[in-house]
């Protein structure tokens, strides 16, 4: 049986050591040319790595594009990750699809992970509110695009939906329906997403000639059914109870849906509620959900477009020009807001 080539086998075949080879599989920027070049040589030699991957380090690239999201547990983001993979696929380039699980530390290592594999380019929905691991990131001088998030200033391409627009929906249409005392369940305070669908909401109360006490916020750690269903609890002991509840995401509606049906609290007929990004599940809850639509996979394509922009002008020396695309949120009506008050 052949035996398996090991990296000190590469080193000592390279007359490096073996910090070396690592650093040109990792972090080829790092290594002077002759000596990659006598490592990769090497690597060839003996198929430490196959002769892809040995080309793609001669090259100093990789034909991956990395796609950095808050939680690939929300059909949303699952919709995101297919329009940007349709996109990359066109170019053909392939998806590394990772998780921040809405975790600063976990983004910070994500993020490394495609430093060290050199990726072509990374799309990236924020945890860290700051920006501190973004502009760490920058340093690698690997492009990037937000996704759902709007990119201040011009160092970076974003695509992102106008949230403040959508919050206003959602309440605009409760109020319409004749409610004047309204939840919000907001998720993690810190993200721009449900800050900015808070400022929509308490701007549609404006409009209406109602206070911004009309809004009684019920935070949650999390955008998940489990923290949903929590809110939806202590929305059921409420003293002066709203009429109405607005969820920033599908997932917490869903959440506060079941609570309510638990404590046999009737949808829409007691309260009513509506939900944000009208995830496939939305419809078919046992009360159709009523949400605000973002064009998930529109917004995926479009972002990896911005991307490959960007990075055939850097492989042509070309000046790229930094783009802010925003798009329109639609109300997309059903059973758990129709009902008379």
């Amino acid at each position: 049986m052949a035996q398996s080539v090991g990296i000190k086998d590469v080193a000592r075949a390279a007359g490096v050591s073996v910090g070396t080879v690592s650093n040109v599989i990792n972090r080829p920027d790092t290594v002077a040319d002759e000596t990659r070049a006598r490592v990769v040589a090497a690597i060839d030699r003996l198929g430490y790595v196959r002769s892809e991957s040995a080309r793609q380090l001669r090259a100093g690239r990789s034909r991956i594009m990395g796609l950095l999201v808050l939680d690939m547990g929300n059909p949303f983001f699952v919709d995101v990750a297919r329009g940007a993979e349709r996109a990359a696929r066109d170019a053909g380039l392939g998806v590394m699809v990772c998780n921040s699980a809405q975790s600063v530390a976990e983004e910070a290592e994500y993020l490394s992970l495609f430093a060290e594999q050199r990726v072509r380019g990374v799309l990236l929905t924020p945890a860290e509110a700051t920006g501190r691991t973004v502009e760490q990131f920058r340093r690698h001088d690997i492009p990037f695009v937000l996704v759902d998030r709007v990119a201040e200033g011009a160092t970076e391409c974003s695509v992102s939906v106008d949230d403040v627009n959508g919050g206003a929906l959602a309440v605009r249409h409760l109020v319409d329906a004749g409610h004047r005392k309204i939840a919000y369940v907001s998720g993690p305070p810190a993200l721009n997403q449900v800050k900015d669908r808070r400022q929509g909401a308490l701007r549609a109360l404006d409009e209406a000639g109602l206070p911004a006490t009309a809004l009684h916020e019920l935070p949650t750690e999390r955008l998940d059914v489990a923290a949903g269903r929590d809110a939806g609890a202590r929305l059921l002991g409420l003293a002066d109870r709203p009429t109405a509840v607005f969820c920033a995401n599908d997932l917490l509606a869903l959440g506060v849906l079941q609570a309510l049906y638990a404590a046999g609290v009737r949808v829409p007929e007691d309260i009513a509620i509506v939900g944000y990004d009208d995830i496939e599940f939305a419809a078919a809850a046992a009360v159709p959900l009523t949400s605000v639509r973002q064009p998930a996979v529109t917004m995926g394509a479009l972002a990896a477009d911005l991307l490959l922009e960007e990075i055939d002008a850097a492989d042509h020396g070309s000046r790229h020009e930094h783009r802010r695309v925003v798009l329109q949120p639609e109300l997309v009506v059903r059973g758990s807001s129709l009902g008379p008050r």
